[in-house]
């Protein structure tokens, strides 16, 4: 990293919460590409996919709750 970004990283870190998740968001944004036109066809083709599974039965579903469950375990 440059001097330059390297100072800059420390100002930053040294803003608020609320300041430095702007920045690190805003940078963030500017580093994302617009999707493309198979991007987005793949996405399509995936969540019909994923409905068909649901509709026909084939999707194993799990309750919010136990979902839920699972994490709070995992976490403690």
């Amino acid at each position: 990293m440059s001097t330059e970004g390297q100072q800059f990283l420390e100002a930053a870190l040294a803003l608020p919460d609320s300041e430095r998740a702007e920045i690190a968001a805003r940078l963030i944004r500017s580093l994302e590409s617009e999707p493309s036109d198979d991007v987005d066809a793949a996405w399509a083709a995936e969540i019909e996919r994923r409905i068909c599974s649901i509709d026909d039965g084939s999707a194993k579903l799990i309750p919010w709750d136990d979902v839920m469950q699972e994490i709070d375990g995992r976490l403690n």
